[in-house]
């Protein structure tokens, strides 16, 4: 009888064997010092400063505004970034930013890969912060490992201790920082510190208290690797030409101990500049060998530049070995060719136009757009009324916005319907004169307009109908189109 095993069953057990998913490798990335690393510290102070103590300066709109230079109000319906105030019927202008935000991130990865991710990135910065945390409470990865062999339990318990109460404290700020940009930042503090903030700011800040804490101190570089869509994404907007950290291995193969390929060189045999010491890899905050390529966990950050150039100095070799290049350079060095940099080609040329096309338009309607405006809505039902008198009235809603911070009061009047009479139900009107409509500073009112008329309609029983509206002292006008129906 046959008693090998079926290949299902095979299958079956390796299956049972082998693992779904990959396990964690924990990654403690070593300290750096070099052009690269001093970019990113720069960059960390100037951004989380930004984000920390940006809703606490203050910009004077005058009477009747808020005097935070970037406030949020949803209460009142209103952004505010220093100059600019948009109202919620100005969506569009966010429309706008996001796309110029993506336009800039397919500008910058046409240019220099996944810059964003290696500088920028919010959670490469917060990550990068709370490792540092790390570094100074626990130590380098060296010292943590000579911890584990000599230091006391009490010891490493109190290191870890203060180093998840940092952490938790950096992330408490925050999501405190946060809910900061909702409110005026002053009181929002005082009332959050006396515990009489509204509850829904202490909600937001636990929550995201919790999601820093975890994403920056606990699953780091795993947010890059398994959870962010970009790296997969920016693939397709990449092309040969773009700068990338490559590793030059026509330099650097074959590569061996600084031993080994000194006494190769002298037999003038082939050697590389790679000496093995994997310094790229223990420097790469998520712990890829950049040695092997491009790949979809590498965020392009350039330590292992830094670590690299490092080493190179203290055995004597050029530094660069690591650099900012592309592998079209790499092999035409390789094949003897002249290297080629083409920053301006149609890809950076049309990103760079549409990010001027679009700034251009956002700037334009910003500059443009006016201090008033109004909206009318006609009644559906009924949709005219003929009075006793043999007229034809219809009915509209009409609303009128503000933008200014004073109180101000528009003449209403219509074009496009033959003897029109105007009212405004509710507000009194001098005989023969324009009804006047009165608005509150920063406000928005509606009016119930009344337009009527004894002319004889043409058969199509629809006249096209304008509204204007004009600001008695200032001026300054508006229009919006409707209709005027009869039978």
């Amino acid at each position: 009888m046959d008693t090998a095993a079926r290949p299902s069953q095979v299958v079956e057990e390796i299956a049972d064997d082998t693992p779904l998913y990959e396990a964690r490798r924990k990654i403690y990335p070593i300290a750096v010092h070099g052009t690269f690393r001093r970019i990113k510290w720069a960059l960390l102070i100037v951004t989380l400063g930004i984000y920390y103590l940006l809703p606490f300066v203050r910009w004077d709109r005058g009477p009747n505004a808020p005097s935070q230079a970037v406030l949020i109000d949803f209460p009142n319906r209103r952004f505010y970034f220093f100059f600019i105030e948009i109202w919620p019927q100005e969506i569009y202008y966010l429309t706008g930013l996001l796309i110029l935000a993506a336009l800039v991130l397919f500008l910058m990865n046409a240019v220099a890969g996944r810059i964003w991710c290696g500088y920028l990135c919010p959670q490469t910065v917060w990550t990068d912060l709370f490792q540092a945390i790390e570094r100074m409470v626990e130590g380098d990865p060296r010292e943590r490992r000579e911890k584990l062999k000599h230091a006391s339990k009490l010891q490493r318990a109190f290191e870890s201790a203060a180093k998840h109460v940092l952490w938790l404290m950096v992330a408490w700020w925050t999501g405190g920082a946060w809910v900061l940009y909702f409110a005026d930042a002053p009181t929002l503090t005082m009332q959050l510190l006396k515990g009489e903030a509204p509850l829904v700011a202490y909600a937001w800040i636990g929550i995201l208290t919790f999601t820093t804490y975890v994403l920056a101190g606990h699953m780091r570089e795993q947010v890059c690797t398994y959870m962010c869509p970009w790296p997969r994404i920016q693939a397709a907007l990449t092309d040969e030409y773009a700068l990338n950290v490559t590793y030059r291995y026509d330099r650097g193969e074959p590569r061996g101990s600084f031993k080994k390929t000194e006494a190769l060189k002298l037999q003038g045999l082939p050697a590389g500049d790679c000496v093995d010491c994997h310094q790229c890899v223990a420097a790469c905050p998520t712990g890829v060998d950049i040695r092997e390529g491009l790949q979809l966990g590498c965020i392009q950050c350039g330590l292992c530049i830094d670590a690299c150039d490092t080493v190179m100095k203290k055995i004597g070799r050029p530094a660069a070995l690591i650099a900012y290049d592309t592998d079209m350079n790499v092999r035409a060095r390789m094949e003897g060719k002249p290297e080629t940099r083409r920053v301006l080609r149609p890809r950076t040329i049309l990103y760079a136009a549409l990010i001027a096309l679009v700034g251009g338009i956002m700037v334009a309607a910003l500059v443009g757009r006016g201090s008033e405006t109004v909206s009318v809505i006609h009644d559906r039902n009924p949709l005219f009324v003929r009075l006793s008198d043999g007229s034809i009235r219809n009915a509209y809603t009409v609303r009128i916005v503000n933008k200014q911070l004073v109180p101000r009061r528009f003449a209403i009047t219509v074009e496009g319907v033959p003897d029109a009479v105007v009212e405004v139900v509710g507000e009194p009107q001098a005989a023969g004169s324009a009804p006047v409509i009165p608005v509150g500073p920063d406000q928005t009112y509606e009016a119930r307009v009344l337009v009527s008329t004894h002319a004889k309609l043409p058969p199509s029983a629809s006249l096209g109908v304008t509204f204007h509206i004009a600001d008695i002292e200032g001026g300054e006008t508006a229009t919006a189109p409707d209709h005027f129906k009869g039978p």
